[in-house]
């Protein structure tokens, strides 16, 4: 008979950050403020259609591909097998941040990530034209159909582009194909091999000295017990599976979106935190209950600067939800919390939290499945007093006024877990550290 040795579970150091709301929750300062303390960032999923903004010593820098922890000197930075890389966007950062003094030879990427061919932003755009008004708001930069592609197991991976005799096939079948749809669907002109095998060429050079085996080095290190950190793009409501469908994105930003995007398992994750925004925002289309249609909503976005990093679209504003805010809680089941642009609501008389729907007279703290049923959800508020004294800058929880302490207090109390950090500024010191999480 066969012995079976029982292996003793341990607890490997890996901490996910995600997005709890519609994206843009701030979850590029919080990377860059968390990854003192850890060995890797790894960037897990969707593609150029992320943006993260980052505010420190070196300047200010938009990141749609790079992880956020690339300015701290011990830090590993990894683009997982989930990510669709854009290789010129990649290159583009990388040089910003080598004219800046930045080492960027710790930068790795996987293999097994899926390439954004040229194909798939032209196709983007020609798909979210003929929506027309029904266009879903994508930032056409190619990330959908190049998730199509890989779920249709036509893609490109990066590792076809280092091996010709593995890409020139797959590229003459991909163009096959393609060249088809524009032509006969969309009247567009077709696309010439000899044009783009010459582009995959290029970016063959520019990922060479990226590529590596990201998957069995963030394993090792778990093993090993160094600290990881899983950064997140875009929000869980945006998850295509568990999102707002169809408006949502073409990847999973949720928790299972960090596994399978970079090939680590469920024992290997310690906390899974996530971040958000003291008030709501959302891009593009799809229903937004708590939506601020008026001079608070406008105030809020000129405050703020609610403009998106990627595409510079003014991004809807409204008070935070915590229906759908405790939806995200449950999908993702968040050990913690953090709560970002606290200062922004400064001087707002009261401030509101919608603690529950208003749906065909009935209310509901339940987030429904369809979008459709959303649109009709009436939020039902609940108004706390505002404060005067300014909270950008604190970084002590006793500096905040009482009003503010009360404001988060509620909202932790409605998600049903513990805010751990409250980001009161675009800097990395502008933070007020309640609990950390990291060892």
């Amino acid at each position: 008979m066969p012995r079976f040795v029982l292996v003793k579970e341990r607890v490997m150091p890996g901490h996910i950050i995600v997005g709890g709301q519609w994206g843009d929750e701030g979850k590029g300062k919080v990377i860059d403020y968390l990854a003192e303390h850890v060995s890797f960032v790894a960037r897990y999923a969707g593609g150029s259609n992320a943006g993260h903004t980052v505010i420190n010593d070196y300047g200010e820098f938009k990141f749609h591909l790079i992880p956020s922890g690339i300015f701290w000197p011990q830090v590993t930075c990894i683009i997982g097998n989930g990510v669709v890389v854009d290789a010129e966007t990649l290159q583009a950062e990388a040089n910003e941040l080598r004219s800046k003094g930045v080492d960027v030879t710790r930068l790795q990427v996987s293999e097994r990530a899926h390439v954004i061919m040229p194909y798939h932003t032209a196709l983007d755009r020609l798909e979210e034209k003929a929506r027309g008004g029904d266009a879903i708001g994508t930032t056409g930069r190619g990330v959908g159909p190049a998730y199509a592609d890989k779920t249709a197991r036509s893609g490109i991976r990066v590792g076809d582009l280092l091996d010709p005799d593995r890409l020139l096939p797959r590229l003459k079948e991909a163009l096959r194909n393609k060249n088809a749809i524009f032509t006969k669907v969309y009247d567009a002109p077709p696309f010439e091999l000899e044009e783009v095998l010459g582009q995959c060429r290029q970016w063959a050079e520019i990922l060479r000295p990226f590529v590596a085996p990201v998957e069995e080095t963030l394993r090792q290190a778990l093993r090993d017990g160094k600290n990881v950190l899983v950064e997140g793009a875009q929000g869980s409501l945006l998850d295509v599976d568990h999102g707002t469908y169809p408006y949502v994105t073409s990847s999973n930003p949720t928790v299972g979106g960090a596994l399978v995007g970079l090939g680590i398992g469920p024992r290997s994750i310690k906390s899974v935190t996530g971040v958000y925004k003291a008030y709501t925002t959302r891009v593009g289309a799809g229903p937004l209950p708590t939506e601020l249609d008026n001079e608070v909503g406008e105030a809020i976005r000129e405050r703020a600067w609610e403009y998106g990093a990627t595409t510079g679209r003014a991004r809807r504003c409204g008070w935070y939800d915590a229906v759908a805010a405790r939806y995200s809680v449950n999908v993702n089941e968040l050990t913690g919390a953090i709560l970002t642009r606290l200062d922004v609501l400064d001087g707002f008389h009261p401030v509101k939290i919608c603690t529950h729907y208003l749906l065909d007279g009935q209310t509901t703290d339940q987030f429904p499945s369809s979008p459709f049923t959303l649109a009709r959800c009436e939020p039902v508020y609940e108004e706390l007093p505002g404060w005067d004294a300014p909270t950008a800058g604190l970084t002590r929880w006793e500096e905040l006024p009482w009003e503010a302490q009360r404001y988060v207090k509620r909202i932790e109390e409605l998600l049903g877990c513990s805010i751990n950090f409250i980001s009161t500024g675009p800097h990395r010191q502008e933070t007020i550290e309640i609990q950390s999480f990291i060892d």
